[in-house]
């Protein structure tokens, strides 16, 4: 069956700050053997919503998490397992090939994949995707989408709000839905 992406937000954070308390508002949503999709470019934050994603999991010492672009997994420990991939230096035959992804996609934590465009194929059916762009200077233009119902819930209750991850109100945030 297909699964068609309903619900996107469309969110701009102003600092990584900002973007680390995005992250902890999608990971209060996730439950153990989730799973996200992040594809971005160099540069455009993907590590610091891991980050963030880490923190609301109360993984110890999260300013730590980096990527894991030369062992291609990190495991982290917290309230829930974090799994965090980097495929950047991967095609989908070595990343299959290299080691037993499917333990990490339908385990019993939370995983995320940084370049998870590179493995499309391999993707679970359902998953939260998070595309983040560079702006300007500190500002990142990020798009949650939910693929599958469940994940398309997670996506629509997320709560960002103008002032929500600002340090003073009023700075503009942007949040859109589209259906």
């Amino acid at each position: 069956m297909l699964n068609i992406m309903k619900t996107m937000k469309i969110i701009i954070t102003k600092s990584p700050e900002e973007t680390i308390k995005l992250a902890g508002k999608v990971a209060d949503k996730l439950n153990p053997g989730d799973f996200i999709s992040l594809i971005g470019d160099l540069g455009t934050g993907k590590t610091v919503f891991v980050k963030g994603l880490a923190k609301a999991l109360k993984v110890e010492d999260y300013l730590y998490v980096n990527s894991p672009t030369f062992v291609i997994v990190k495991e982290y420990k917290g309230k829930m397992d974090l799994f965090h991939f980097d495929v950047y230096r991967l095609d989908i035959k070595s990343f299959c090939e290299t080691l037993d992804y499917e333990k990490y996609f339908y385990g019993k934590g939370v995983t995320v994949v940084e370049w998870a465009d590179k493995i499309q194929e391999v993707l679970p059916e359902e998953y939260v995707e998070v595309v983040l762009e560079h702006k300007e200077e500190d500002q990142r233009l990020i798009v949650i989408r939910g693929v599958g119902a469940r994940y398309e819930k997670i996506a629509d209750n997320i709560d960002w709000r103008e002032g929500t991850g600002n340090r003073r109100q009023g700075t503009g945030d942007r949040e859109q839905r589209r259906t």
